[in-house]
Order: structure tokens, then sequence, then C-alpha cells
């Protein structure tokens, strides 16, 4: 713990040095260039068109006190701030819970143009009553502090955050920062006796040096009492910093499981975070673009709501829109964009910005959770951003008006975009950020989807020697449940990026697949665009090294002959890498080595036609089967323990023997385990819902011709969950 607050002696001791320059700001001014020259670090924009003419000493703490800072930087900078202020406290390197500032809100002072002519002097002269009552807690000197605290934090862009972080930072043995993981933690958390804040002040928006005094006493008395374990306010600082970050983690972990359980477990990306793609405006006529680059952040308004993390649901965004701003309108959009911002978007999304509707201005990688900052008045939600380009583009076609929309569905949309930055030669080559995805393993295979680890081999074996493979089997066997999985497996992680699932249908073309003539965006003609086989096989060329699968669902329902077109012959596991010509482009395309098919083809639906001979001698074809007697099926039903679900599962095991021996129907109309799977609980309705409107509407189609074989089937089925 010792160690934990290096930082006290070197703080302390800079700040005395600092006041020395009090009446000798130029040469304060220079030292703090010559921070930045000897580093090698840019100077953050401290005065308008950072054209320097005064400074305060709040700010020169700022200087290696912010959020985005990284450590090594935080160091170069203290440690040239020793050798030009002559410090000789030794330089720290833990900085765990000192209270920092925001990157858009990191000086004390308005701009020239906006601020008082006494304002960065009232801030002088804050830091040295600060000190001085620190080093004599007399009650004239409290009187004076009062004075200058009372006056510099009702000025406009002062708070009570801002102020007592640099009171904390100079004494903080004496001064109790009120950011917001401390006021969270003393009065919400739990953690300080509920007589102890019962008993404490509110905190208003500007806190009085008469209540926050107040606050300061009777913390101090109960932190020094026996009844806490925390010793004196950095200990209180450190603690809310380490508590406050394991609760936020917790609500960000709950938070990812409520989205991934809105997506299902069915396609296996329950555990997958995608990219999503998004366009914003910073600020009408993006006004605050310039400033939201300079400080690595994006930001939304609605500073009359506060905190949106506070909100559990749109409905009461809206509601808090209706009754602090004006309840005759209906703000639907408003709230979509608020709670898109503080709960669905997240770090690795892209983002776009646009000014007006027909201009881009820069893209950006979304880097932090949202923020709230309690200091700005304008722009209090934010995230911090890093923007990897900036400029102006013409946007395709007109952008909409929204401030904040969702464009990740609108692939097309998405990659016109993306090609807009791509071929700008004016940006450097930027490496996307490396992502991590989850584990996948054979083992989570077999444990998720029941097959026996014998035919989980076969399978992958023939993945790898065919490359070409068709799932096939009666409804409600786990064919496109097992699809992604496998494709998983082999992988060994669940990289979206090298996995793609289509469906066939009756309308499915080549066109769609490969290429075709579309309507043209951007004249009153046609061009060529790219189908979704072609462009996954560009993609999965670029990175040989790894296994990429396109998934078909339902690849019988469509025209085969027609969709494949010349892929007949290119997709053949002998023919991969050769090349032909396209029937629409002067190109020649070829499927390469690292791409694997794997179609999905319900072999129960009597209304689809059995596959064309030359397509199915390029696939092999695995019989998917129903897993009661898998032992991952036989641990899901002992689970239950009961014994109106194990008496089903016989009837239905008995069943699928009968319909294996029907000469009319065979093994591929068996009854799949799927019908009985995901269930949270076993009662009564929920058996009865399972034979009723899914096995019986089942065996009815089966047995149409002979009901009274169905309905005999019919009732041992009703009878066994009696």
């Amino acid at each position: 713990m010792d160690n934990q607050f290096a930082w006290v002696d070197f703080y302390r001791e800079f700040a005395g040095n600092l006041l020395k320059y009090k009446n000798n700001r130029d040469e304060l001014i220079e030292k703090v260039k010559a921070i930045y020259s000897e580093t090698g670090i840019s100077m953050p924009t401290l005065e308008r068109d950072n054209q320097l003419v005064d400074m305060d000493p709040f700010t020169v703490f700022g200087l290696f006190n912010k959020s985005s800072m990284r450590g090594e930087n935080r160091i170069k900078i203290i440690t040239a701030l020793k050798k030009i202020f002559e410090v000789a406290a030794a330089v720290p390197n833990v900085f765990d819970s000192i209270p920092v500032l925001n990157n858009q809100n990191a000086v004390f002072y308005y701009f020239i143009d906006k601020r008082g002519a006494s304002d960065i002097d009232d801030l002088w002269s804050l830091f040295g009553s600060a000190l001085k009552y620190a080093a004599d807690p007399s009650a004239d000197n409290r009187v004076v502090f009062s004075k200058y605290f009372d006056l510099v934090i009702n000025k406009k862009g002062s708070g009570n955050s801002k102020i007592t972080i640099g009171l904390y930072w100079i004494s903080p043995d004496v001064f109790l920062n009120l950011d917001s993981r401390n006021r969270w933690y003393i009065y919400e958390s739990g953690k300080i006796p509920d007589d102890i804040v019962a008993d404490l002040p509110e905190i208003e928006n500007k806190i009085a040096a008469k209540k926050y005094f107040e606050i300061v006493e009777k913390l101090r008395t109960y932190v020094q009492s026996d009844k806490s374990l925390i010793k004196d306010f950095k200990e209180l600082s450190f603690e809310a910093w380490r508590y406050s970050t394991r609760v936020n983690e917790d609500i960000k972990a709950e938070k990812i499981q409520i989205q991934r359980k809105k997506r299902g477990a069915g396609l296996a990306d329950e555990d997958v975070d995608t990219v999503h793609y998004w366009i914003y405006s910073p600020g009408d006529g993006a006004c605050k673009w310039d400033e939201f680059y300079e400080c690595g952040i994006m930001g939304l308004g609605w500073s009359q709501i506060g905190d949106f993390s506070q909100y559990t649901s749109k409905e009461e965004m809206k509601a808090a829109m209706k009754e602090r701003v004006d309840p005759t309108r209906p703000y639907k959009n408003a709230a979509h964009a608020t709670w898109q911002f503080s709960q669905e978007m997240k770090p690795g999304d892209i983002v776009f910005a646009k000014k007006g509707m027909y201009t881009l201005i820069g893209r950006g990688i979304v880097t932090s959770d949202y923020i709230y900052d309690s200091e700005d008045s304008e722009y209090p939600n934010i995230r911090r951003v890093n923007w990897t380009n900036k400029g102006e583009w013409p946007h395709p076609g007109q952008a909409v008006m929204k401030t904040l929309t969702d464009i990740t569905a609108y692939t097309d949309y998405v990659a016109k975009l993306n090609a807009l930055f791509e071929i700008n030669e004016n940006q450097e080559d930027i490496e996307p950020e490396e992502r991590t995805f989850p584990a996948y393993s054979a083992e989570k295979f077999l444990e998720e989807v029941y097959m026996d680890k014998s035919s989980f081999d076969t399978l992958v074996e023939l993945i790898h020697v065919k490359k070409n493979v068709i799932l096939q089997g009666a409804p409600g066997v786990g064919k496109t449940f097992a699809a992604k999985r496998i494709a998983y497996a082999v992988m060994e992680c669940k990289d979206q990026d090298r996995v793609m699932m289509v469906q066939f249908h009756q309308s499915y073309t080549y066109e769609d697949f490969i290429e075709g003539f579309r309507p043209s965006s951007t004249s009153d003609g046609f061009e060529i665009k790219k189908g979704s086989f072609y462009n996954f096989c560009k993609k999965a060329a670029d990175d040989q090294e790894k296994d990429y699968f396109f998934i078909i669902d339902e690849i019988n329902r469509g025209n085969l002959s027609k969709i494949f077109g010349e892929l007949f012959m290119l997709i053949e596991n002998d023919k991969r890498g050769n090349a032909l010509q396209l029937l629409y482009s002067d190109e020649k395309f070829f499927v390469p080595e690292n791409v694997y098919i794997i179609g999905m083809m319900n072999t129960a639906d009597r209304s689809l036609a059995m596959l064309d001979y030359a397509l199915r001698r390029r696939f092999v074809f695995f019989e998917m089967k129903p897993g009661f007697s898998s032992d991952g099926f036989k641990k899901y039903k002992k689970a239950f323990a009961d014994s109106r679900f194990d008496r089903l599962i016989d009837c239905v095991e008995k069943l699928n023997t009968a319909i294996a021996e029907d000469t009319s129907l065979g093994e591929g109309f068996c009854i799949g385990h799927s019908y009985f799977c995901d269930l949270k609980e076993v009662t009564d309705k929920v058996l009865s819902n399972i034979v009723e409107y899914e096995l019986v509407p089942l065996l009815r189609e089966y047995w149409y011709d002979e009901p009274i074989k169905g309905n005999d089937w019919m009732a041992k089925l009703r009878s066994s969950i009696k």
C-alpha cells in the first residue's frame, strides 16, 4: 500500500515549486513547452490555436493526469517535470486510483476569447490558499480558501469534480475529491454506514465551501474512527476506484449476457461480439468535430436527462426527455440513439463521422465504454475514439438525418463507406486492431451438439478431405445448430469473420451468389454487383493460412444449377485454385483452397426435389440422426429428473423405430432431439405443448393416408406425459 501512494510526495513537492511561478507565468509557459520538446510528445491544446499566453497551476497538473494518457507518456512527462522544475522526490510509477480529468475537459479555464479577465488569477489564488490551509488549517486560512473556492467553482466550466480533484492532487490528506467514483462510493455503494451517509449534506452541482468542509470533516471523523477500515482520504479514494471498477466490470458483463441472450444460441454466436458500424454527426452541422477529433472522443448532448446509464430502458429515457425538455414531442429517435450510444455501442465498433447529409469528415474506432462527464454542461455523454481518418469525402447518396445510426445491417452501404477510406492516398496505411475471439474446441462441440465422438471425428475428416459437405437429416436433428459449431470447432475459435451463412430459396440466383447486373446507386443505368460467395472467396484468398466456412441452409430449396453456374467445377476439391472466366465480368475467378462449404438439407420435405447428380458428386453427405442416445442428451435428460419427460423420450424413440421401418417414410423422417432441447423447466404445459403443437401435426403429415396408425401414435405420446 505504501508504494501505492508514492505519488503523494512528488505531487506535494511539485505543487510547492509550481507556486513560485504565480507572478512569473511567462517563464512557466516556456517550461511547459520545454516538457513537450524534451519528451517528443505533442503538446495538447491549451489555448485557441495553442497560442498560449497564460496558464493556471491546476491545468499544469492536468498535463499528466488525463484519462486517456498512456502510462509510459505519463512517466515521460513527470520525468521531464522533475528535471525542469527541480523536484527532488522520486518519479512515481504507480498511478492506480489517482483521479484524472477527461481529455475533453482537461483545462481549468476557458480560452482567451471566452474567459473572464480574472479567471486564471482566481485559480492561482485558490491554489495558493489551498496550500496555505493544508500547511496551517486555521480559521483565518479557511476563510480565505473558502472565498476563492466559492469564487472558482461558480465560474462557467468549473464544477465539483474538477475543482476537488485539483485540490486532492496537491494535498490528499486534507482535501477530499468528489469525482464520480468517490461520490458513488460514499453515497450509493453501501460501503459507508447508513447513519454516516444520512448525516452528510447532499451534493449540489456547484457545492459551497461550507458544505464541502462539512462533508470533509464528517468523513474524516469516520475514517479515523475504529468503525472504519479505511484510515484516510487516500485509502478512501483508492477503495472507491477499486470497488467501482469491479462493479462496473460486473455490470458490463451482465449487459453483455443480456445482449447475448437476445441473440439466441441457435447459431452458436451468443458469446461473439460482432463489430458494428455507425454513422454519426458530431454536433449540429458537425460543429464539435475539430474538438472531438483533437480530444479523441465522440459525444452526445442531452445533458438535461443526466447520466444515460441510470436508465434501464428506452422508455425511461423517453419519459425523462418529455419531463425535462418538451412533453409534446415523441422523442422516439432521440431515445433510440441515446440508448444505443450508452448500451449497445462497444469498443471495436467503427464510426463514420458526417457533416450534413452529403459529406463524410472522418472515420474512427471506438476504444471505451460509455462515460458520463458531469463537468461538461453541453456534451457530457462521451466515448473515446481513435479517429483514424480526417478530411472530406462525398457521401454516397444522401445520409440519414439522425445524429447516430447503426448501419451494420446495410452491408452494401458499409462496403461503400469503407471503400472511401481504403482508397484515401493521403492517409498512412492503418493496421486494424487485432481482435480476439472466444475459443471453441471439439469437447465444447460434443457438449453442445448431441453427437458421439466417432461421428464428430468422421465429419471433421470428411470436411478436410472433400471440402464440400452436406448435413442431411430429418427435422429437429440439429443441422442448423451444428453447422456453425462444426466450423468453429475446426477453426478452434468463434471467428465470425471467417464464417458466412446464407439460405437458399426458389428465387435465389447466380446473380445473388456470384455476380450480376443490378440497378446502379450512382447513375440511371445498371452495374455489376458481386454476390455473397464471390465476396467471401475473395476475402478467404487474402488469408489462405486460415480456414473459411461458407454455410448454405436449405441447400436443396434453390435451383442449384442456376445458382452455381460454372462453379460446379470450381468447388471440387481437386479443382481449387483453378480460375474460370465469369459470366458477366471480364474476370477470372477461383475458389480458394481454404474455403469449405457446408450445406444443410431436410430429407423429410416431400415438396423438395432430389439434388442434381452433378452436384451430388461434388459433395459428401453426412446423415445426422436423432441424438437421444448420445451422452450429452442423456446428461441433459437426467438433470431434469422428471419421469414424464423420461417417458416421453422413450415413446419418441419407439416412434422413431416405427418411422424408420415404415417403407413410405424411413430414417430420414425420424423425429429429432431438438424438439426437446433448451427447456428451462419441465411442466405439464411445456410437455403438452410439444406434443400437441409440434409432434402431432408432424405425424398427421407423415401418415395422412394411414390415419389409424397416426392416431395410435398420437395417443401413445399423449399418454406418456400423463
